[in-house]
């Protein structure tokens, strides 16, 4: 691998891992067109993941430094008797919830029957894949949530505004935290996120929680936040597993920080421009590229198989 690609997959990387297009899709897309797929690349996509971890933690370092001073206290408060479900401040209820929220990826480690697999293994299986077409139909997956999830927030505004206006016809309003369903049901769209390349992470969580009448803008913060024990997790299995492989780590240091460090700027302008897109409404044009991207690669995905080779590089998938 090249200084080059390195910069090039950091790039995409850190832009898909938090706008709502897929970051495993892209990576697959990307290295599906370079031709440098394949096991010999899974640690190096490990180490990018760790570059949008600092993107995160950087953008977001005061609440998670806040949340980490809440938690002590409420540890506190837990062992002396003083902790109360129904009195909790935003801080201590996001704690719980981002807690409620990780409980399902523990279903990525339950074992398929009949094989030596588990759940989380198939996910390697999906984006080894020389053929993209489970990438392409989840990006079109992507964008059916995103339209969804536009289509309910724009009502829940429209709601909350009857309400203040004091029109009988208000149908509810939107709301700041999480209840336990609300986080178990955002935590499922995760774990299949985290199985299907193309499904976006951020776009898919951010939808379940418009559908649950969160705000906008907490959802999406909630998205984020849970991200990082998230990414941080798969970074030290898919880590451990890249270092017991049999192809090891034959990549050069040097790139391998090149594309850390593309991937953590570009991260943390992507969660900027991310937000910018939430607050202004215009979420569509992520709707538009996941769906125009989708149905051209299941075009591309057809032919290939047909074919049996690479469009790009020319190489064989067979």
């Amino acid at each position: 691998m090249t200084i080059f690609d390195a910069i090039i997959q950091g790039i995409v990387q850190g832009l898909t891992e938090f706008l709502p297009v897929s970051s495993s899709g892209h990576l697959a897309i990307t290295q599906h067109i370079l031709g440098t797929g394949g096991e010999n690349n899974l640690f190096f996509n490990v180490m990018l993941h760790v570059g949008t971890l600092v993107a995160v933690i950087a953008f977001y370092h005061k609440l998670i430094w806040s949340l980490i001073k809440e938690f002590i206290v409420m540890i506190k408060d837990i062992f002396t008797g003083k902790f109360k479900w129904k009195s909790m401040n935003y801080e201590r209820n996001l704690i719980m919830m981002l807690i409620v929220g990780l409980l399902p990826l523990f279903l990525l480690f339950v074992p398929i029957p009949g094989t030596d697999m588990k759940i989380k293994d198939l996910a390697e299986v999906l984006s080894s894949s020389p053929i993209l077409l489970v990438t392409a139909v989840s990006l079109v997956l992507t964008s059916i949530l995103l339209t969804i999830g536009i289509v309910l927030n724009r009502r829940n505004t429209s709601s909350v505004y009857k309400h203040l206006k004091g029109s009988s016809k208000s149908c509810g309003a939107t709301k700041d935290t999480y209840n336990a369903l609300d986080a178990v049901l955002v935590g499922l769209m995760q774990v299949a996120a985290a199985l299907l390349p193309g499904l976006s992470r951020s776009g898919s969580t951010l939808a379940v929680g418009e559908m649950r009448r969160i705000n906008k803008q907490k959802a999406l913060d909630f998205t984020f936040v849970l991200g990082i024990p998230s990414i941080l997790a798969a970074a030290l299995l898919e880590g451990v597993e890249a270092m017991q492989s049999p192809a090891g780590i034959n990549i050069d240091p040097f790139t391998i920080i090149i594309g850390m460090a593309a991937s953590a700027a570009v991260g943390y302008l992507a969660i900027v421009i991310f937000k910018w897109f939430l607050k202004s409404d215009k979420m569509s044009i992520f709707v538009i590229y996941t769906a125009i991207v989708g149905v051209a690669l299941i075009i591309i995905s057809i032919i290939e198989m047909n074919t049996g080779v690479n469009l790009f590089t020319g190489a064989s998938i067979r």
